[in-house]
């Protein structure tokens, strides 16, 4: 029997398809041997060109360029854009000024998360906003949905519609023409300094030297049209994504990486890019956010991406009482990582000081002799600096044989494999 729907629960299946090729693929298999490319959110991506850990620090001492070719990018336009952002997304769009971006969540009614996007406003009436590659074919289709009229907006009141109709363009659809755009990311100190190095209008320069985290601006480089925004995803203070049209995108990451070379930029995969967000204690869809134990934004850390105080929006129901009830929440911590320390995964138990199962691992990296995880826990039950412990549930059916648990319940009480300590929520670089 299946399980009765929440009411305003929105329901997606995605299509099963073959993974295609980024808009940057030609450029990966020059740079890299092909058992480097996996099939990533329904495309074929780079894990690493030299290696993680290579890729790793070079963001965090020079510079590192992704390819970022798959993200989701929509444009909505029109006199109805804000308000309909506004209702569709917790944040509010409202405070956004020309030039500016924020982060922010899609929530359907019931109060699942369905993704977080970054909202760019390039005009008035003019909006881009990035969504993630897993998300972006339920992301079209919940919008779809929307200006339908047939998805719920509100559980207290199901027949209430959406007034708001603005236009919805995919970005990346070679229909948009000239307009199409898509993602490279360029993170690290040295960034600012190579994309000084590709611009040639002084007023441009000065622009970027002085552009603020969640800013971006719109230029040229060598006559292509490109959007510079000051964000990114792996917690560099210094980070820049380009967002130019698919054809120039080739030609946008070899300037890069000629440019970038005295610089040390080197070109990454998605393995760093996954270390650096789990070091820097950013979210990724799936492990931090919604995922088995529905994680909403509170428990995520981000509470202040959810406004609460605007008159309405879909799921501010849903979110009050979370923001009331939730008594769980994402941490960082830290464990040895040397070699011959066996590696810590997700699912992995997280024991207290008591002894006692608290949680569980979300997602682990390896980074420098260290394992940094971030993990679901009871709330207040881990601190910054406080003693906790891991305990290995099994991977295969001898180490069940041997008496390994293959997973371990709230409450239960085992003895940890290995011992480590909390650190704050988010990296202070």
């Amino acid at each position: 029997m299946k399980k009765k729907l929440a009411v305003g629960t929105f329901v997606f299946e995605q299509a099963e398809t073959e993974a295609s090729q980024s808009a940057l693929y030609e450029k990966h298999i020059a740079l890299t041997n092909k058992s480097h490319i996996a099939s990533f959110a329904g495309y074929l991506m780079p894990l690493w060109y030299s290696s993680i850990s290579d890729e790793h620090n070079a963001v965090r001492q020079a510079a590192g360029m992704f390819d970022c070719t798959h993200m989701g990018v929509l444009e909505v336009t029109g006199p109805q854009a804000e308000p309909f952002l506004n209702i569709i997304s917790t944040n509010d769009v409202s405070k956004l000024e020309p030039g500016s971006a924020q982060y922010s969540y899609i929530i359907d009614a019931a109060g699942n998360v369905l993704d977080d996007i970054i909202v760019y406003r390039r005009e008035k009436e003019k909006f881009m906003v990035v969504v993630n590659a897993a998300n972006e074919p339920k992301i079209k289709a919940y919008i779809k949905g929307l200006l339908a009229g047939q998805v719920i907006i509100d559980a207290d009141n199901p027949g209430l519609k959406l007034q708001y109709k603005p236009d919805v363009r995919d970005m990346r659809d070679t229909k948009s023409g000239k307009d199409c755009r898509v993602d490279i990311a360029l993170q690290g100190p040295a960034s600012v300094d190579v994309v000084l190095s590709l611009l040639k209008n002084q007023k441009d320069k000065d622009a970027i030297g002085n552009l603020k985290s969640f800013k971006f601006i719109e230029t040229t480089i060598e006559g292509i049209d490109c959007i510079i925004s000051r964000t990114g995803y792996t917690g560099a203070k210094v980070c820049f994504e380009f967002y130019v049209h698919p054809d120039k995108a080739g030609r946008i990451w070899d300037l890069i990486l000629s440019s970038g070379k005295k610089f040390g930029v080197l070109p990454c995969g998605l393995g760093a890019r996954d270390s650096l967000r789990i070091e820097a204690g950013l979210p990724l869809y799936g492990h931090e956010l919604d995922g088995a134990f529905g994680i909403s934004p509170f428990e995520a850390g981000y509470n202040w991406a959810v406004k609460l105080q605007k008159e309405f929006f879909i799921a501010k129901s849903a979110m009050q009482n979370r923001a009331q009830n939730y008594n769980t929440e994402v941490v960082r911590i830290e464990v040895a990582g040397e070699k011959g320390v066996r590696p810590v995964r997700q699912n992995d138990a997280i024991i207290g000081t008591g002894g006692t199962c608290i949680g569980w691992v979300l997602s682990c990296a390896k980074v420098a002799d260290k394992q940094i995880a971030l993990v679901y826990v009871d709330r207040d039950s881990i601190k910054e600096g406080v003693a906790i412990g891991v305990y290995y549930v099994a991977r295969n059916s001898g180490q069940v044989q041997n008496g390994k648990k293959e997973n371990v319940g709230k409450g239960e009480r085992v003895n940890a494999d290995i011992t480590g300590k909390g650190l704050s929520r988010f990296a202070r670089f």
